[in-house]
């Protein structure tokens, strides 16, 4: 008798009890879903930053290595910036920003930061990135050339 008990025992679930999973599910994914958007928002706030910060340091770079002047020149309506040798119009890389939600500020010395081939000069400015949801990183070049971000 006890194998006859064991085969009509089934291990499943009421619709019931999957409706109450389900409504549970929603009502943490409703209440999780900003705070998820926002940290999103955040990492690419993070990752643009890090991205100009890279072009910069590059930029400098080349200046170094190349000797020559090295100009990267932010675009805003565009949403790009572009990275060229000063000795003529070759422009070494281009990075577009656009479509990340982050918003860059021109520069506080103009759209357009030097750098000399000595390595220790360049135009010092400051840039304000922001996202929309209000997130805000500062970036620094100082007149020796070094970018940090704050």
């Amino acid at each position: 008798m006890a194998t006859n008990e064991m085969k009509m025992k089934q291990d499943g679930h009421t619709l019931l009890e999957v409706l109450v999973v389900l409504v549970v599910m929603g009502i943490i994914s409703a209440l999780a879903g900003p705070n998820v958007l926002h940290a999103y928002a955040r990492v690419q706030l993070e990752t643009v930053t890090q991205q100009i910060a890279s072009e910069l340091r590059l930029a400098r770079q080349l200046a170094r290595t190349h000797r020559v002047q090295v100009a990267v020149t932010f675009d805003a309506s565009r949403e790009t910036i572009e990275t060229r040798y000063q000795n003529g119009t070759t422009a070494h890389h281009h990075y577009q920003y656009g479509n990340t939600g982050v918003m860059v500020d021109e520069p506080s010395a103009g759209p357009e930061i030097l750098f000399h081939p000595n390595g220790k000069y360049a135009t010092a400015t400051t840039i304000w990135l922001r996202n929309k949801q209000g997130d805000v990183q500062r970036m620094t070049v100082g007149i020796t050339g070094r970018v940090r971000v704050k």
